[in-house]
This record gives C-alpha cells, sequence and structure tokens, in this order.
C-alpha cells in the first residue's frame, strides 16, 4: 500500500477521514506511519500538515477536469 501511496508525491489529493471530515492538498511524503500534505490556508500561506494513517479511512486521486463525474 506505501508504494502506492508514495507513487502520489507531487500530486493533488483528497483524504477522507473516519470521523467524516475531509482535507486535500498536495501529497508531500509518506511513511509507513504517516502521510505529509501541503494544504492551503488563506492568501499566500500554506501549511505542511502531518496525519497518521489510522486517522485515514480513504486517499483519493483528483479527476482530471474534463471527468463527467464531476458535480
Amino acid at each position: 500500500m506505501l508504494d502506492k501511496i508514495k507513487l502520489l508525491i507531487g500530486q493533488p489529493i483528497g483524504i477522507a477521514f473516519k470521523n467524516g471530515l475531509g482535507v486535500s492538498g498536495v501529497l508531500c511524503d509518506a511513511d509507513e506511519d504517516e502521510i505529509c500534505l501541503l494544504e492551503y490556508l488563506y492568501q499566500a500561506k500554506f501549511v505542511r500538515k502531518y496525519y497518521d494513517y489510522e486517522l485515514i479511512q480513504g486517499i483519493y486521486i483528483f479527476p482530471s477536469c474534463d471527468n463527467d463525474l464531476l458535480n
């Protein structure tokens, strides 16, 4: 699983948490315990946040802009 996640480094992803919340950003790094995500805060501010796999329900790749499945 970690090998597949590492292929997404540098890509925009969405994360669904087990508590029902979600977040999106660019995947910066991943190891055996957690992932590092670059998230937008406001104006020109970005922050790196670290999330433990135990909190994550799913990791999703952003679809292409021409995908008919978008809302």
